[in-house]
């Protein structure tokens, strides 16, 4: 049995995609964890019938909550799904190689704290660049650094906006994340 925790603070789209697309598989189950106690993917989680935990920025900074929530569920890999926090040193050492994070550019360009959403993608638009993608990387104790795994790319077209821009995007994330995850467990 391998367990995946997924780390996410928002709509949860990546999350019910990842969950889905494991769904024939009883060998692989899921762990929802979130920083935010009105995020959509809390929703998704319980439809899904997937259990969830919610944790604040003590839980998560200033003790082993979070840790040991990890540790009891026997979480074998962690899976950041649209989480915007600095996944802090004592998780990182955990779990080394074992945290792993999907970011809307194509890295090293357009990372770092508070580089995150439509910020990427109206960034990427600004600095007129040919063309833009997704890293999915390893996750260090520095915003968007550890060693990448796959980038895959799409062009950015002449009339683009950060939301059609995004589609592509989600796109690509949707492809190619549980694909990455899927070689990671086995």
């Amino acid at each position: 049995m391998t367990t995946i925790a997924l780390f996410a603070s928002g709509s949860g789209s990546n999350t019910e995609n990842i969950i889905q697309y494991f769904a024939g598989r009883p060998d692989v189950r899921f762990l929802v964890l979130c920083n935010k106690p009105e995020a959509v993917v809390l929703q998704r989680a319980a439809r899904l019938q997937v259990p969830a935990v919610v944790f604040n920025r003590q839980d998560f900074y200033g003790s082993a909550t979070v840790l040991g929530e990890l540790v009891a569920r026997s979480v074998d890999l962690i899976v950041l799904a649209g989480f915007l926090w600095l996944v802090p040193a004592n998780l990182v050492k955990a779990y080394p190689h074992k945290i792993i994070n999907i970011h809307p550019s194509l890295l090293p360009k357009f990372g770092g704290q508070g580089m995150y959403g439509n910020k990427v993608h109206q960034a990427v638009l600004a600095a007129g660049e040919a063309e833009s993608g997704i890293t999915i990387h390893y996750v260090d104790e520095q915003y968007d650094e550890g060693r990448i795994i796959l980038q895959a790319r799409c062009p950015v077209l002449p009339h683009d906006t950060a939301d059609s821009l995004a589609a592509r995007i989600h796109a690509l994330e949707y492809a190619h994340y549980p694909l990455v995850i899927q070689q990671l467990i086995e």
